[in-house]
This record gives structure tokens, sequence and C-alpha cells, in this order.
């Protein structure tokens, strides 16, 4: 990926309500001279207060702030969900698209994501599009057909090849489902496996787009390992999960970027 840095971005899932994201910023610390793009998706009810407090703290310039999902339609009677308008209005630049815990959890579809990446790119903001196995797929050597499977439903949208031709921004996560949580990491050499293959991909359907679009690594990253991970081929930067809850943790993360 050609790029100024390191992309570390932070994935709350359901914690951190709006008094603790408040109180995040003023406990991050951001190296001098970090080139790393740095960004944080909090709980949806949690974004303003986030956004406001990185305000406060001259931080907001530094660290950009997106949604965890976004329903495909623009509005309707969807009760629950969160349009992509209203992201944008609330000050979200990016949205996680396709998280193995949509996927597995609430059964979200290959074709659902498709289409929730083409509604985050009609609305301007930028789709954080999550791929990985399981460990019966892994174990089956079925690593490449499931993640190829999964990128190439999005690709298959000449509106989604269009918008990404004319530099939409886009970012793509391999998070192995069998790492997530678990404490098992995959290593830094099966990660640019995998990252090697989607960026074959990329290339083939994007052409000289391809290469810009960044591949970042999520399953169990933390400070200890973070630095191994991004310095492996084809990894343009990390998808935090649990140590990103820690200021601390994510503030060391940054820094080995």
């Amino acid at each position: 990926m050609t790029g100024p840095g390191k992309v570390v971005a932070g994935n709350w899932k359901m914690n951190h309500g709006p008094r603790e994201a408040r109180a995040f910023p003023s406990q991050l610390r951001i190296p001098d001279g970090s080139s790393a793009e740095i960004l944080l998706f909090p709980p949806a009810i949690s974004l303003v207060g986030l956004r406001e407090e990185l305000e406060r703290a001259g931080l907001a310039d530094r660290i950009e702030v997106g949604v965890q999902n976004v329903h495909f339609e623009d509005s309707g009677a969807y009760t629950g969900e969160t349009s992509v308008s209203m992201a944008a209005e609330v000050g979200a630049s990016h949205v996680l698209v396709g998280h193995s815990e949509r996927r597995h959890i609430f059964g979200e579809t290959d074709a659902e994501t498709a289409k929730k990446v083409g509604a985050v790119l009609r609305g301007g903001l930028a789709p954080v599009l999550c791929v990985g196995e399981d460990l019966d797929e892994r174990e089956a050597g079925r690593v490449e057909e499931v993640i190829l499977r999964q990128l190439e439903t999005v690709l298959a949208s000449e509106a989604i090849r269009a918008s990404l031709g004319a530099g939409a921004r886009f970012l793509l996560a391999y998070e192995p489902v069998w790492a997530i949580g678990t404490g098992r990491t995959a290593t830094p050499q099966d990660a640019s496996a995998a990252h090697a293959v989607l960026r074959s991909h990329l290339v083939e359907r994007l052409g000289s787009r391809g290469p810009q679009i960044p591949i970042l690594y999520g399953g169990s990253v933390n400070p200890d390992n973070a630095g191994d991970l991004m310095s492996a081929a084809e990894v343009d930067g990390v998808l935090v999960g649990g140590a990103s809850l820690d200021a601390g943790d994510f503030s060391r993360i940054i820094g080995a970027a």
C-alpha cells in the first residue's frame, strides 16, 4: 500500500458508554512524530461524546471516528438501525462492515455486506470491510476460498468498483475468526499470506487502485504483538479489539505503528 503510515483502528464493540468514552482522549498518548492513521469505532451512543472530547483535547484532526454498523437503506421502519446519513451527521468518517460478529452472531450475509458497502460509499463515508475464516474453514484449507468469496461479493458490484476506481476511501480488514477474542493470534507469516491473496485480487479487479487500499489485520492484537504484525509484508495496519479499550495499551500499539 502507498500512504503516509500504518492504520491503527480500535473497535470498542459493546463497551465504553458515553461517560467512559469522554474520559478516553485525556488518557491517550500519541508518540511525537507518529504518522499512524488512527481510527476509533465506539458504540453509536458514545460517538458524539467521544468526538466532543477529541475536539476539546485538540485531537479531532488526528483521530477519526466511525460506527460499527449501518443499515443499507437510507431510512425507513428499521427499529434499532442507523443509516449512513445519520452516521455522517454526527461526525463519523468510517463504517465497519461485515465484522465477524455481525456475520456469525447476527447472521449477516455476504450479499447484505455488499449492500452496506455500497450504501456507505454512496453516503461519502469509508467502509472498512472485514473478511475472515473460522477455525473449521482454516483446518479444511479453505482460507483463500472464504476470504476471496467475501471480498468478491462486494467487488462484483459495478457501482462499487466504479467508486473505488474513482478514488473513494476503502479499507479491508482480514480477521481470522478463530483469533478474535481468543488470545490466539495469526503469526505475521499467516497474516502476510492471507493479505497477499487479498492484495492480488484487489489488483486483478481494480488495477492500479488495488495497491493503494490498506489491508489491516485484526485478531487478538495487543501491545506485545502489534509491532511484529505491522512489520509483516502486506500488513498495512491493525484492527484492535479488546486492547483498544485501555488507553495505555492503545497508545502503545500506536507507538508500534
